[in-house]
């Protein structure tokens, strides 16, 4: 419905402006039932370009505008609204479309391009955390929705399998292996190897950093002390410049507590002090392993093949527990074998030159090169990303590339995308889909009670136990009229319910977030059975399953039998209206790659069925063919809910 508007829309606004897809795209679904199913809100920003009264050019517009057949009269509102209101005829011929429909209205795309969806990309000797859960959650779907579109799409889980962590296992397990624990459970030693040496390089640098943070804190502080007394004096509020200080002071205290705390870790443990004493550079050590991993040490190579598909495959877990699944894993080792010719091509084409000693990329508008090789020879992030954009280009053929990674790492994707266009690769769309931060109750990032990471895999099972106690309590509840209970589930129903309402509930509540911001973690907003969640449109599909179940409704039959859909009250058109939006919503959540406008719609969905089935009887209905109409509504409902949460990787379960 909303591509037909404003496709007719465009046809005229071809006549204002070369910009027609831009004010096109302002043409949508009407927030506010009272002014229609749909409103134009292009003519005021239209009008100031073109410095015309905004109401005078949307009457002029609506004059020329070709919708009879899809809508009433229009209507102008305020200082150039356009509401428009689809004519019931139509959207009672469309919606009994759909019920025949196995894509519900969504048509393939008429132009499919190849996307390349960059996204998850742990370090893959490290476990995987509640940091990596955006990227990999937002990327999935991403994936699902476009593939869904008629898209070409290749997944890419450009993992970190060649970097500084490697070096720090070799080390750790060079001095500190436990043989005994590595047979039993290699990734469970390699990850405390990988910690041990982390907190001993961490303890030096702390031990280092201590003696400054101090002196830092207290210049900073007799600096504070100046400002607030000439602010006394003078009786003036608090300046910026006041609370800025005071900010900073706060933050290098943060800073001494947390080193202090490193500190302490290791010296009050006698195992871990004597460890640190006889590994006093094991920070430059482990940079050294990492160092003869890259040269082809025979022995670190060994090593790392060793040690690299036990971590795959610990990753796989995780992969198959939430879902995912990947086209390609092409790691940084991949790409290594490429580097050098990457620099020496940036050079030749005099696009990277020499700049104190490293190989740099300069871009006009950004201060900081884009350095390429460092002064040591080593190669960097940049590089590896640089010969990815030209494989992905030139050996898999992409026309879009979306990488999916955290918004701090948006000036390196800016420089990124400007040095890849220098190099001849322009005709490669490239995007970086950021997102935000996952917090804590505190408004930092989510952490343990005791400051680590949230692990990932911890993070799934709380979910899951937490889903568990709530599926327990509702099926223990059901009753009879006389009040003997009839739970309905078995062990393994139960289990599988619990594993698809918490699975599904971390993904939707990092889902229905703007992916651009950040937001705070809550277990029981989460799993909520009421509000924007995932429990709620989860239940909101079993709840017309079990209409079906009581009315011993057969739906394929239903589907067949040749009923038809009728709007007979403002609650069933609503409902209606609702269920024709779904191929609209996925184009916009395709075209922002937001997720979260196809959960919003989700959520709208769920509350027009709900507020339909409370108005309209259905198993109830003694019209035959009302009765029939409402049974496919609640099975075109069913049908979008399922399919538009299973394009988030979410999963419905038929009795909850």
């Amino acid at each position: 419905m909303l591509a037909q508007l404003q496709s007719r829309f465009a046809k005229v606004l071809a006549s204002y402006t070369d910009d027609v897809e831009r004010f096109a795209q302002m043409v949508k679904p009407a927030q506010d039932a009272r002014f229609g199913d749909f409103q134009a809100n292009f003519a005021m920003p239209l009008a100031k370009e073109l410095r015309a009264n905004p109401r005078d050019l949307a009457a002029e517009i609506v004059a020329a505008l070709a919708v009879d057949d899809l809508c009433l009269p229009p209507q102008i509102a305020g200082p150039g609204f356009i509401n428009l209101t689809l004519r019931d005829d139509w959207l009672e011929t469309r919606t009994n479309q759909l019920v025949a429909d196995d894509r519900l209205g969504v048509s393939r795309t008429a132009e499919p391009r190849h996307y390349v969806v960059d996204y998850s990309a742990p370090n893959v000797a490290k476990p995987m955390h509640v940091g990596h859960l955006r990227s990999t959650v937002i990327g999935a779907a991403l994936y699902r929705i476009f593939e869904f579109l008629g898209h070409k799409v290749t997944s890419d889980n450009h993992v970190g399998d060649w970097g500084t962590q490697f070096g720090m296992i070799i080390y750790g397990y060079k001095h500190f292996v436990d043989e005994k624990a590595f047979a039993e459970d290699a990734v469970r030693e390699l990850a405390r190897l990988y910690r041990l040496v982390n907190q001993l390089s961490d303890y030096y640098d702390a031990l280092a950093e201590l003696p400054r943070l101090r002196e830092r804190i207290a210049a900073k502080a007799e600096e504070l002390k100046t400002a607030e007394t000439r602010a006394s004096a003078s009786g003036e509020p608090p300046a910026k410049a006041l609370k800025k200080l005071r900010a900073d002071v706060h933050d290098l205290r943060d800073e001494l507590t947390a080193a202090e705390r490193k500190v302490r870790g290791v010296e009050a443990d006698k195992d871990l002090k004597r460890l640190a004493d006889s590994h006093p550079d094991v920070a430059a050590a482990a940079r050294n392993e990492t160092a003869r991993l890259h040269a082809g040490d025979p022995e670190n190579v060994r090593l790392w093949q060793l040690f690299l598909p036990k971590c795959l495959q610990a990753l796989q877990t995780m992969y198959d527990r939430l879902g995912v699944r990947f086209d390609l894993s092409l790691g940084e080792s991949f790409y290594q074998p490429m580097l050098a010719e990457v620099v020496a091509d940036l050079e030749a084409k005099g696009i990277a030159r020499e700049s104190q000693g490293a190989i740099c990329v300069f871009l006009e508008g950004h201060e900081a090169p884009f350095i390429i090789r460092k002064q040591d020879g080593a190669f960097t992030y940049a590089t590896t990303d640089l010969a990815t954009v030209k494989y992905r280009a030139q050996e898999l053929h992409a026309d879009a590339i979306l990488y999916v990674v955290d918004a701090r790492q948006s000036e390196h994707f800016r420089l990124l995308f400007g040095a890849a266009e220098k190099w001849g690769f322009s005709d490669v769309e490239c995007r970086h889909v950021s997102f935000g931060t996952i917090l804590g109750d505190d408004k930092r990032p989510f952490k343990t009670r005791s400051g680590d990471t949230v692990g990932l895999e911890s993070l799934i099972d709380e979910a899951i136990a937490r889903a568990r106690n709530i599926v327990d309590e509702n099926d223990d509840a059901k009753t009879t009229a006389d009040g003997r209970p009839t739970p309905e589930l078995d062990e393994q129903a139960r289990a599988d319910v619990a594993a698809a309402v918490g699975i599904g509930g971390l993904k939707y509540a990092d889902l229905h977030h703007n992916r651009e911001s950040d937001y705070v973690f809550s277990w029981d907003k989460m799993l909520a059975k009421t509000g924007d969640t995932a429990t709620y449109m989860q239940y909101s599909y079993a709840r017309i399953c079990g209409i079906f179940r009581k009315g011993g409704v057969d739906i394929d039959l239903l589907r067949r039998s040749g009923g038809r859909v009728l709007l007979a009250s403002p609650q069933e058109r609503s409902l209606a209206l609702l269920l024709n939006r779904f191929a609209g919503e996925l184009e916009s959540t395709a075209r922002e790659c937001r997720p979260n406008l196809l959960t919003q719609y989700l959520f709208d969905l769920a509350n027009g069925f709900s507020t339909f089935y409370e108005a309209c009887p259905v198993l109830k209905e003694e019209d035959e063919a009302l009765r029939a109409s409402r049974l496919l509504l609640c099975d075109l409902t069913a049908r979008v809910l399922s399919r538009g949460l299973s394009l988030l990787g979410i999963r419905t379960c038929e009795r909850m």
